[in-house]
């Protein structure tokens, strides 16, 4: 018997538990995903704020110091009675919130969510801007009525990528 025969049951299973472990990792991508939209539609960019800073023990008055801003403004952010934060000021309070990627992206999202006049997060205008292929893509979603679901897709195809680069 050659050596393959003998070990095809074994090669065979440990496919097969890449397969699975591949498809989990996509499943818990997907799931942050949707929880993070969740997590969003819950959140205000106050909210978000007082739940980073609690987590750091800061205090806010000696918080609105550090970011450079007044308490006032500081507390009305958290009420959601002021909506505009300015772009340094944000960079220094996802600077000391310590916030990782994801966090920050989430933060940047519900500063722009928090705007009067709807803008999108100060992290995406110049990569949109740069690449015209992105544009005509959030066009066409937008012309068609892109779902949820549809965008969800999109997002597991370029995810699948991050399991094939690791």
């Amino acid at each position: 018997m050659c050596i393959y025969a003998r070990l095809a049951p074994e090669l065979d299973f440990a496919v097969e538990n890449r397969i699975k472990i591949r498809y989990t990792i996509l499943n818990v991508f997907q799931a942050e995903n949707m929880r993070e939209a969740v997590n969003m539609a819950e959140q205000t960019l106050g909210s978000f704020i007082t739940r980073k800073r609690e987590e750091r023990d800061l205090t806010l008055r000696g918080f609105a110091r550090m970011a450079g801003i007044s308490p006032v403004y500081l507390c009305n952010i958290k009420k959601g009675r002021c909506f505009a934060v300015a772009d340094d000021k944000a960079e220094k309070i996802a600077e000391l919130l310590l916030l990782d990627k994801d966090e920050k992206a989430l933060f940047l999202d519900l500063a722009a969510k928090a705007q009067k006049t709807p803008i999108v997060a100060n992290d995406l205008p110049e990569y949109i801007n740069e690449r015209d292929i992105v544009r005509v893509a959030l066009r066409t979603a937008k012309d068609v009525d892109a779902t949820d679901e549809e965008w969800q897709e999109f997002i597991e195809r370029l995810q699948k990528r991050i399991v094939r680069d690791d």
